[in-house]
């Protein structure tokens, strides 16, 4: 079994193993505790009104993992090392079952805590102030795709869909907005490998949402965005030319750009810190896949903001 003793007294093993420091473990220890309880009470009282429960949160047997603390520490193990359920089971000594059980309990406590934290990006912007506000005080926002590995999967028409040209496998995607100081903003809903990351941001985002006062660094994935958001503030690196060079002054503004808008690089790889994002994503559901990926950007913005 896992030692979880030592792993406490050692900052850098906590960072190895659940991608936080003690500091930032003991302070979101704190809220997980508040939201876990807040779940059971509210189905203890949904059981007695449906008349399908009687025990109060709390009560009966107690299982391996018997502390709030040892709890919270399983759920950000599961996410930071992805081990299969069956190695989890051996690192704190539980059946494949009771695995698969406690991330489904554990999992919506831990999104919970990142809400009341405020540390969870937005998921959908439907008007011009949500989109401000998503950033009041940004005037930069770095947006780009990210694509994560998944299992080939059994269906033809899924094969299809999921297979990424650009990364030769099969894919989920999700398209990302981050600020200048590497805080995830926004996440798209996740979609299929084979979508294009300026289609997701079409499907998205209405032209009529669009702030003016506000730069979008982008790649060349999204060339067309200036015909079609008129009013959009676009910073983009240009294109070569069909069968001609780009001038030194091209090639310098370029590299200028590029050397911005590495920013939402480092945004996204901080997300991917986690290598249930990272690894090939082994389970099935495609709803617990886009969790994932939502709890990863609330950790990376929950170190920003607290730690």
């Amino acid at each position: 079994m896992i030692n979880i003793e030592r792993i406490l007294k050692e900052d850098r093993l906590m960072r190895a193993t659940i991608g936080l420091s003690l500091i930032g473990f003991e302070n979101l220890c704190d809220e997980f505790v508040k939201s876990y309880w807040e779940i059971k009470e509210r189905q203890y009282k949904k059981g007695i009104k449906s008349g399908t429960r009687q025990r109060k949160p709390g009560g009966g047997k107690k299982g391996n993992l018997s502390t709030m603390q040892l709890k919270l520490f399983f759920i950000l193990f599961y996410f930071k090392c992805y081990p299969t359920m069956d190695l989890t089971g051996i690192f704190f000594d539980l059946n494949r079952s009771n695995v698969k059980r406690s991330i489904d309990k554990l999992t919506p406590a831990l999104e919970r805590t990142f809400e009341k934290t405020l540390s969870l990006p937005k998921r959908k912007i439907r008007t011009l102030e949500e989109f401000i506000e998503l950033i009041p005080e940004a005037k930069d926002l770095f947006i780009d795709g990210t694509e994560r590995p998944i299992q080939r999967p059994k269906n033809s028409k899924k094969q299809k869909d999921n297979y990424s040209g650009k990364k030769k496998t099969h894919t989920k995607k999700n398209l990302v907005i981050s600020s200048e100081k590497n805080r995830i903003a926004y996440l798209g809903k996740t979609a299929n490998g084979k979508k294009h990351d300026y289609a997701m941001f079409k499907n998205e985002f209405d032209p009529k949402n669009i702030p003016k006062k506000i730069a979008l660094w982008m790649d060349k994935g999204f060339i067309g965005i200036q015909k079609d958001y008129p009013n959009a503030v676009v910073v983009m690196p240009k294109k070569k030319p069909k069968g001609k060079e780009l001038s030194d002054y091209d090639k310098e503004q370029n590299k200028t750009i590029s050397g911005i808008r590495i920013l939402s690089e480092h945004a996204i790889g901080g997300a991917k810190r986690l290598r249930i994002v990272t690894d090939k994503f082994r389970n099935k559901s495609d709803k617990f896949n886009d969790k994932v990926m939502l709890l990863s950007c609330g950790l990376w913005n929950y170190q920003q903001d607290y730690c």
